[in-house]
């Protein structure tokens, strides 16, 4: 009777935790970015800062302001006089030795990760990693390039392994293309399945992985079944 009650208590126990965890997660990371998203209300003039005009701080306006300057530089570079405006600025900061480091190379990887014609981050893979026999999802992010390619015999993919919990830290390696099986999943669904150590699988009944064939000049892949 004893041993009854007490699995009922660890049961519910647990059943509160899987619905609070997810929840209380959510709202910190929901308020951690709508505070650090409010700051740039600071970069406004006094005037114009809800603590004035409605004296009281109202959360939230911050996430309005950082919308409307993204999408106000989008629509200013995407003519004529804005590109042109987005080449001087780049060319007087090409001209600071250590920001023209920092700026080229975040800007490289940016434009590799957020292009629409980019294929980086689009395709979910499975590898042998870190030995032979053990398998870890993986993600493509292009073909090897410059010296690096000269040294290697073959066809090579480069692919990006992350950790688990946490995606953001991970090992960048260079796979012979035959070694690499593309997975039938979304970037999301592959994530998900990282982030949850294995636990939330996707669902995808009656369909099955295939090796990957990527053609360099497309950057899509080509499905070979096994």
């Amino acid at each position: 009777m004893l041993v009854s009650v007490r699995g009922h208590l660890k049961r519910y126990f647990v059943t509160g935790l899987l619905i609070w965890v997810p929840l209380g997660i959510t709202l910190w990371v929901l308020h951690l970015l709508v505070s650090t998203m409010d700051q740039t209300l600071l970069l406004l003039p006094e005037e114009f800062q809800t603590e004035r005009w409605l004296g009281m701080h109202v959360p939230g306006m911050g996430v309005l302001l950082t919308l409307v300057v993204l999408f106000g530089t989008g629509l200013i570079a995407a003519n004529m006089l804005g590109q042109r405006l987005l080449r001087l600025w780049e060319a007087v900061l090409g001209r600071i030795p250590v920001v023209k480091s920092i700026y080229n190379s975040v800007k490289q990887v940016s434009d590799t990760l957020f292009s629409s014609g980019g294929h980086a981050f689009r395709k979910a893979l499975l590898v042998q990693y870190p030995r032979d026999g053990s398998w870890t999802i993986a993600f493509l992010t292009g073909l090897p390039g410059g010296d690096v390619a000269n040294h290697l015999r073959g066809e090579y993919v480069s692919v990006y392994v992350p950790t688990t919990p946490n995606p953001t830290s991970g090992f960048f390696l260079m796979m012979p293309k035959a070694d690499v099986i593309e997975l039938d999943m979304s970037v999301d669904e592959a994530l998900k399945y990282i982030i949850s150590m294995g636990v939330v699988a996707p669902n995808v009944p009656g369909r099955r992985a295939s090796t990957v064939a990527l053609k360099p000049d497309a950057g899509r892949s080509q499905a070979v079944n096994e």
